[in-house]
């Protein structure tokens, strides 16, 4: 029953990392998208960087949720953020878990663990730097690092996941 559970809570981070991703993007491109912007009554020096950067780094934290919890490896307040990093270092990449996981994913091409950890170390700068700190039409160039990253994050928790 307790492996069940744990399913399900998997599913419903990847979902809600799903999520994440697709608002970012649709954000990106209202950001850009007159039209749009018309459409929907928005000011045309209106942009929405910040949340793209935002919805992404949510992205990549709620991936990382969903792989701790298929070691049953929960996080939780206070200090979720810091808590899910670190554990998602320790048990993955410290270990090589993840490597070697990706390894045999990729054959080939292969998108070291290290990298994966200081994407989400980046997107967890950011989060708090340019969210909080800068004007949002000075965003643009790190919201689109932040979705590529986060499109890169998810799209190899994905493969670990459904590999195990």
């Amino acid at each position: 029953m307790r492996r069940c559970g744990v399913d399900t809570k998997v599913k419903l981070f990847l979902e809600r990392a799903d999520n994440e991703l697709v608002i970012a993007e649709k954000l990106k491109v209202l950001s850009e998208d007159e039209k749009a912007k018309r459409f929907l009554k928005i000011h045309p020096d209106m942009t929405f960087y910040s949340s793209v950067i935002s919805h992404s780094y949510y992205t990549i934290f709620y991936a990382a949720k969903a792989l701790l919890l298929t070691k049953n490896i929960p996080t939780s307040s206070p200090e979720v953020h810091k808590k899910t990093f670190n554990a998602f270092k320790e048990h993955f990449v410290d270990t090589g878990v993840l490597d070697v996981q990706l390894l045999e994913i990729y054959k080939k091409l292969v998108i070291r663990a290290d990298a994966l950890l200081e994407i989400f170390h980046d997107e967890k700068w950011k989060r708090g730097n340019y969210v909080y700190n800068t004007i949002a039409q000075a965003n643009q160039e790190p919201a689109e690092d932040s979705l590529k990253n986060a499109k890169t994050f998810i799209s190899n928790i994905n493969q670990v996941i459904k590999k195990n």
